[in-house]
């Protein structure tokens, strides 16, 4: 891992040379380190995007190459601002580097310590809070079986338009903290989308698409949002495996042996009393289940029945995932319940 800098950011304002073909683990060869590209276009309010928080994510670098090439001969419709993330763990293929903090946890409202990266991040909002804003698009992937939907911070309408664009799922979150969507939600619309997993093709076709209309759109709609045209659930916990417990898909020894056939829960809305796996070698819940206050709520969720877990209430899960070092790295999943219907 390289060694981390005071100053993380290079801000350039012009695509290098390589840029729009290289691939996400060569990246780090024309973007050495974190990098915010501003273009010009025609209309001065600027769409902010960004792109590879997690280095494993691939699908917005892959979109915004696509983009860029197609307007290499021609004026951007508006002014286009683009943060390249973690492209050390993009290297490696990796979500993020042991012992490095995560991209996506370390905007203004974050709950690490300050470092390198948490200066970074405030750098950045501080930079793109002098430009007059359109929208701010953060591109990620899941790991797991999911389907591909819109997160927001906010309820208002233009939040609303913005993430409905992009897909008629839509989630409403106020936790984990020090989110780049959260941070923007300050200065205008801002929404992060989820394209599926890396390798599929579709989400970057998906990614480019919503990112060209953005780009083209004289202004967001701002009045709400037909309920024919939106699913929109709230986020009511993220659920994380006790750090004590060890875990796994295939052991059957290991002190918590999860389903393998868990990520098909995903955007389902599952009943009371669904199981989720087997507890051997551990005593309570394996599990810690915390509300958007930080509140444990893990028994309000989850239940043991002899050395089955179970779900204590029907709940819809999200970004369940079966790469344990996601898992590890981030949580389990998160759990929704519908907002309006």
């Amino acid at each position: 891992m390289a060694d981390l800098k005071q100053d993380l950011l290079q801000q350039l304002d012009s695509i290098p040379d390589g840029l729009l073909d290289t691939s996400a683990t060569d990246v780090y060869q024309v973007l050495p380190r974190p990098t915010l590209l501003h273009l010009k276009g025609k209309r001065p309010d600027t769409l902010f995007l960004s792109v590879m928080l997690h280095g494993n994510e691939t699908t917005g670098l892959i979109a915004v190459q696509k983009l860029l090439k197609k307007y290499q001969s021609q004026l951007l419709p508006r002014n286009l601002s683009i943060f390249f993330g973690n492209v050390e763990a993009a290297r490696y293929q990796q979500r993020r580097l042991d012992g490095q903090a995560d991209f996506n946890r370390i905007w203004p409202g974050t709950e690490y310590a300050p470092c390198p990266e948490t200066r970074m991040a405030q750098q950045i909002v501080d930079v793109m809070a002098g430009h007059k804003l359109f929208a701010s698009v953060d591109i990620h992937n899941n790991t797991g079986l999911n389907p591909h939907y819109g997160c927001i911070n906010r309820l208002d309408p233009a939040y609303q338009q913005l993430a409905t664009l992009f897909a008629r799922f839509v989630v409403y979150f106020t936790r984990p903290r020090g989110v780049q969507s959260m941070a923007f939600a300050q200065l205008c619309p801002a929404v992060t989308l989820e394209c599926g997993r890396p390798e599929q093709t579709y989400g970057v076709s998906h990614a480019l698409d919503f990112i060209d209309s953005c780009l083209n759109l004289s202004e967001l709609p701002t009045q709400p949002v037909h309920p024919q045209n939106i699913d929109l659930f709230h986020t009511v916990a993220q659920v994380k495996i006790r750090p004590e417990v060890e875990f796994s898909f295939k052991q059957a020894d290991a002190a918590l042996q999860l389903d393998p056939d868990l990520e098909k829960m995903n955007f389902f809305e599952v009943p009371a009393g669904t199981a989720l796996g087997w507890v051997n070698h551990h005593s309570g819940l394996p599990l810690e289940a915390r509300d958007e206050h930080g509140e444990d709520v893990s028994s309000r969720y989850f239940e043991l029945h002899g050395k089955e877990l179970k779900f204590k209430r029907p709940t819809m899960p999200s970004m369940m995932t079966l790469n344990e070092r996601v898992i590890k790295q981030d949580c389990l999943c998160y759990l929704m319940e519908r907002l309006q219907g």
